[in-house]
């Protein structure tokens, strides 16, 4: 009887080495001040010193994907999901004033392909790229049994830093602070579970055009990476006048607003404020959705939020459009009587 090999056992070495090989010039080109050494080491190094900070923060945030990747692997579509992976990462550490300095990340398959793998890692560099930080490092991991054929998942961890004494921590926001929010760019990476059964309710296959956007097949609707905040958020920073930002991610406005400011205080918002993209109105129509079950679990139109000084908000406004953003006026920040997020108003 012929020995086995680890590949009869379903593992690839070669294929394993031939990706790493694959995506060395990727991470090359998001090479940034602080980086040492290249891929391959046991772990990554990374100067904070060589950054410029006196007297530094380290903001770390790790997340994935999500049940998004089964659209992906439905539509044949994986070119985004890395854009995804790093935005849901890097858009959370610069909320508190963190600049994200580099990322790793986590590829974990069945089997491994070559060419979906380094599709992935390519959206991962240029995630990388739009929020200005380093691709360091990270690991793929081939485990047949475990995940089925073609199937993949992915994490990412992202760490970032901000001087002492600007961490944004809530303190500074106050009553009668204005409330900016920043469009995004379709669903982002949350409520996927609930995507797929409206799907499947409308039944509808991914190839289809988008009932929201006949112009697209729906997989590739659905699919839009989510956006970036981060170059924008620290301009509008360094302009002045931010006293808190929040990343609009599972849980909607309801729930993601109130970690930022204090218990003593509350959002009140317009719903009439910003435009609602047709995606949601979609979802709510086929999938029979409440206008609250809507809120609380998509970002509805608004991947972010800035509490600003009143007299900050045109020149923030400007500085925001200035790095791509659109971005509205939606509410306030008034004493807390009861919720803690208040959305009056139907959808614009």
């Amino acid at each position: 009887m012929a020995g086995l090999t680890y590949k009869d056992a379903g593992v690839d070495i070669d294929a394993g080495n031939a990706l790493v090989e694959a995506i060395k010039p990727l991470a090359r080109a998001t090479a940034r001040a602080g980086v040492m050494g290249g891929l391959g080491g046991f772990g990554a190094v990374f100067d904070l010193k060589a950054c410029g900070y006196a007297d530094p923060l380290l903001v770390a945030a790790t997340d994935g994907v999500g049940t998004k990747l089964k659209v992906a692997l439905a539509a044949g579509i994986h070119d985004g999901v890395g854009v995804d992976l790093v935005a849901m990462c890097v858009n959370d550490l610069v909320v508190q004033g963190a600049e994200p300095l580099f990322f790793l990340d986590y590829y974990a398959t069945g089997r491994l392909d070559p060419q979906v793998g380094a599709t992935v890692v390519a959206g991962i560099a240029e995630g990388c790229r739009q929020a200005g930080c380093a691709l360091i490092g990270g690991e793929t991991a081939e485990m047949p049994g475990l995940y089925a054929e073609g199937d993949y998942d992915l994490a990412g961890f992202a760490v970032g830093a901000v001087e002492r004494e600007r961490l944004l921590d809530g303190t500074l926001v106050r009553a009668g602070d204005l409330v900016l929010g920043l469009a995004s760019s379709g669903l982002h990476s949350n409520g996927f579970s609930l995507v797929r059964r409206v799907v499947e309710r409308a039944g509808l296959d991914y190839a289809a055009p988008a009932p929201f956007a006949s112009d697209t097949p729906l997989g590739e609707a659905l699919l839009a990476p989510t956006r970036i905040y981060v170059k924008a958020a620290l301009a509008a920073l360094g302009a002045g006048g931010v006293h808190a930002m929040a990343h609009i991610t599972g849980g909607g406005l309801p729930e993601n607003l109130p970690r930022v400011v204090p218990e003593t205080l509350a959002f009140r918002l317009d719903r009439n404020a910003w435009p609602q993209p047709p995606v949601f109105a979609w979802l709510a129509e086929a999938g029979g959705l409440s206008d609250t079950e809507l809120l609380r679990t998509f970002n509805c139109g608004l991947g972010f939020v800035l509490v600003v000084a009143p007299e900050a908000v045109e020149p923030l406004a400007a500085v925001l459009g200035r790095h791509g953003e659109t971005v509205y006026r939606i509410g306030e920040i008034a004493p807390r009587e009861a919720a803690a997020v208040t959305i009056a108003g139907a959808p614009a």
